[in-house]
C-alpha cells in the first residue's frame, strides 16, 4: 500500500513537472496593435548556444506568426530582453517495507518485522526563461513573460519543452487577442 502510494506520489511529481509553468504580464494602458516590428536588444546567453538559438528561433516564429516583423533597432517598435537561468532542485522520497516475517536469511531473528526505512534522493534541473518587451520610443515595459520548469535530459524532449513554454507564453499575445486552445 505504501508502495502504491509512493508511486501515485510520483505519477503526480512528474506530470507537473512535464508541463512548464508560464506567467504573462503587460501594461494594460498600452495598445498593442501600434506595434509591428521588433528587434533583440538582448538575446538570452546563459545556456548553451544551441538551446539559446531554438528559444530566440521560438520567440521569432511566434512573433511573426502574430504579424510582427524583425527589424533593426533604430526602426523597431519594440526591443525585445530574454534571460535565461537555471538550477537544482532536489526531492526526497521515504518509504517503508513492510511489515514481514522474518526468518528466511535476511533477518537475523524470528518473527515479524517492522520493516525498513529506505529514502531516495533525486535531483533535477529547473530552468526559468524571462522575456520582457519595451516601446522603443517611451522606454517603457510594456509586456513580460516567463516559463519554469524541468529541463529533459533529451535534447528532442529539450527541443519540445521549449516549443511549448514558447507556445503558453504567446497563447494570448497580444493582450486582448483571444488564447487559442
Amino acid at each position: 500500500m505504501a508502495r502504491l502510494a509512493f508511486l501515485a506520489a510520483l505519477a503526480l511529481t512528474v506530470a507537473a513537472c512535464a508541463t512548464p509553468a508560464v506567467y504573462t504580464d503587460h501594461d494594460p494602458g498600452v495598445n498593442f496593435s501600434q506595434y509591428q516590428t521588433y528587434y533583440w536588444r538582448q538575446k538570452p546567453e546563459n545556456a548553451p548556444p544551441l538551446i539559446n538559438q531554438r528559444i530566440v528561433a521560438g520567440i521569432d516564429a511566434q512573433l511573426q506568426a502574430k504579424g510582427w516583423r524583425l527589424a533593426s533597432a533604430e526602426t523597431a517598435d519594440v526591443a525585445l530582453a530574454a534571460n535565461v537561468a537555471s538550477h537544482r532542485e532536489y526531492t526526497i522520497d521515504s518509504f517503508y517495507d513492510g511489515p514481514m516475517w522474518g526468518g528466511w536469511g535476511w533477518d537475523r531473528y524470528w518473527g515479524m518485522s517492522a520493516g525498513y526505512r529506505h529514502a531516495r534522493v533525486r535531483s533535477y534541473t529547473v530552468g526559468t526563461l524571462v522575456l520582457d518587451m519595451f516601446d522603443t520610443r517611451s522606454k517603457q515595459a510594456i509586456w513580460s513573460g516567463s516559463a519554469e520548469g524541468t529541463i529533459p535530459s533529451s535534447p528532442q524532449k529539450v527541443n519540445e519543452h521549449i516549443d511549448l513554454a514558447i507556445g503558453k507564453m504567446f497563447a494570448g499575445f497580444p493582450p486582448g487577442s483571444v488564447p487559442v486552445r
